[in-house]
């Protein structure tokens, strides 16, 4: 026989053999399952009965209606994934139940889980509805699946499996704890076999945790979602605008109280070469020297380049003044004249990006 040939029909049956193993049953053989118990030992009248150990007896009790053999199921429970941010289980539950803690404040969290409930079933295309008053329990419609045999135009269907869940959601009395639980409701299945509403408790089980799952990992996406909308909207919103300080000069007008802004302003002058020379906390006067920073060559290879302020290498002071829940801060020079509304404007760019500590927040 041609090796080559030879080696193919080895890899065939290999391939066969593989796609016929049943992944609920396990390997080997189960030639224990129709061993029969041993009869008790008689004794010859006139004798002493020997004594007996019961340190390894195994008791013959048991449930004899349960899977015996290769009926038995094998495969190891579902598990709960709390993977969206502050979920966790209850390790006392076997239940298909995850409890999830409030993460953002400006939404309510029973209202949130629920959209990501709705999002998931929308994107099964399955429809939800409400079963009660209060909101808190819903039912899906059915999830249908099908497997066919056969190929085209002989194609039919060998397998079909239909399933209804149902969702209940809790609330702790405070409204910061909201756990939601999977049910199985309904099943139907039809095979070569015919058509049962009844399915394994293993795989029930399955079903539910499955289904929890997929509503967290949507949770965790709704999440994500959340997140980046507030990183959008903190990039595309305006912190600093130029205006005028209390006495008409121009003057930089800061989206941020005056304390947390005096206490970040260090952070600017560090990043944007400024050294503090002194300070009056009272009246809220940083003095600083200003040496324009050297970028390097390196610097610009790697990114690091520095946003440079253009002005001159000189003395200048930071005065801030309070103006309701903003900051209105104003730059003089060496000699205490105010800087002009064009030298303002010209170094804009880069006040703005420095004053709004974005990369901070």
């Amino acid at each position: 026989m041609n090796r080559k040939i030879f080696y193919f029909s080895l890899l065939s049956v290999a391939v066969t053999s593989c796609g016929t193993v049943n992944n609920k049953q396990a390997v080997g053989d189960f030639e224990y399952a129709k061993q029969k118990e041993a009869t008790a030992l008689k004794i010859p009248a006139g004798l002493d009965k020997p004594k007996q150990v019961d340190t390894f007896f195994v008791s013959d009790e048991i449930n004899h209606e349960g899977p015996v053999g290769g009926d038995v199921d094998v495969r190891a429970p579902s598990l709960v994934l709390p993977i969206a941010a502050s979920t966790r289980t209850e390790s006392t539950s076997a239940e298909a139940k995850v409890w999830f803690d409030q993460v953002i404040d400006d939404d309510d969290l029973k209202s949130f889980i629920l959209k990501a409930l709705k999002g998931q079933l929308t994107t099964d295309n399955v429809e939800l509805k409400q079963v009660d008053d209060n909101g808190l329990v819903f039912e899906s419609d059915w999830y249908n699946k099908e497997v066919e045999t056969g190929t085209w135009p002989f194609k039919s269907i060998a397998i079909s499996e239909s399933i209804r869940y149902r969702y209940t959601l809790e609330s702790k009395s405070h409204g910061r704890s909201v756990a939601l639980v999977v049910e199985l409701l309904d099943y139907l299945k039809t095979d070569a076999a015919g058509g049962s509403k009844r399915i394994d408790i293993i795989d029930q089980q399955r079903a539910e945790m499955n289904m929890l799952n997929e509503i967290i990992a949507q949770v965790d996406f709704q999440y994500r979602l959340k997140q980046q909308e507030n990183r959008l909207l903190r990039a595309n919103q305006t912190f600093v605008s130029l205006g005028e300080n209390a006495s008409g000069e121009p003057a930089y007008i800061v989206e941020m109280d005056i304390e947390l802004f005096w206490s970040n302003l260090p952070l600017f002058f560090e990043d944007h070469g400024f050294s503090i020379t002194d300070l009056n906390e009272t009246t809220k006067i940083y003095y600083v020297d200003y040496v324009k920073p050297e970028s390097s060559l390196w610097d610009s290879i790697w990114g690091d380049s520095i946003q440079l302020v253009d002005l001159p290498n000189g003395k200048y002071q930071f005065q801030l003044e309070k103006m309701a829940e903003k900051s209105v801060v104003t730059l003089y020079d060496d000699e205490g004249t105010a800087l002009s509304e064009a030298t303002l404007e010209k170094i804009f760019k880069v006040m703005e990006a420095g004053l709004s500590f974005k990369d901070v927040f």
